[in-house]
């Protein structure tokens, strides 16, 4: 058994997979009966193994063929996401020396019941240059904190004509309002 999303956030659904193993260890065919062990999430449908996030912490799920139950796989629950803010500078000045040239690292840390938070979608945009005219981000549009300080770190690269500065804003939701901090600016000046 499998959860692929083994973090999901309260109200989000994770779906479980499951394969029934035969003594010779070949796969078969099999219906199974998913439940939850704990009230951490719940499942929506016994059949799909769908289950939802109700409260934070950890959670277990099982699939049972007859009268065998599977080991559990664990589902952690993350509370509300509630705000993000800059951990470090907001403000970095690049001296250009290749065309590849990149910004410090800038970094977003998010918090979740004032607790640093984990695995959180931080979304980036780039405010100016219009259109993004010779930057982009590294490593993309999204990225996602991480650690035990509930950090993600992202640069900005010069991809073309140099402009004199970039400005981006780092922005996070929850169950689509933006939460306290957001957008946060980052602005990067690119120096010859």
């Amino acid at each position: 058994m499998s959860v692929p999303d083994s973090v999901i956030g309260m109200g989000d659904t994770t779906h479980p997979k499951g394969v029934a193993i035969n003594g010779r260890g070949d796969s078969t065919a099999a219906t199974f009966k998913w439940a939850a062990l704990d009230t951490t999430i719940r499942v929506v449908d016994s059949l799909s193994g769908a289950a939802v996030g109700v409260s934070p912490g950890p959670g277990r799920l099982v699939a049972r063929v007859g009268s065998l139950t599977s080991n559990p796989a664990v589902v952690n629950v993350l509370g509300p996401l509630d705000s993000i803010a800059a951990l470090g500078r907001t403000r970095d000045t690049v001296k250009v020396s290749t065309p590849d040239s990149l910004s410090d690292s800038l970094r977003v840390q998010a918090f979740s019941g004032g607790t640093v938070s984990q695995h959180r979608t931080i979304t980036l945009s780039i405010d100016f240059p219009p259109g993004g005219t010779g930057i982009t981000l590294v490593p993309g549009n999204t990225i996602v904190t991480r650690g035990p300080l509930g950090t993600a770190a992202f640069y900005v690269q010069l991809t073309g004509v140099r402009p004199d500065s970039a400005v981006v804003s780092a922005t996070a939701t929850y169950q689509g309002v933006p939460v306290t901090g957001s957008p946060t600016r980052f602005v990067v000046v690119f120096l010859p």
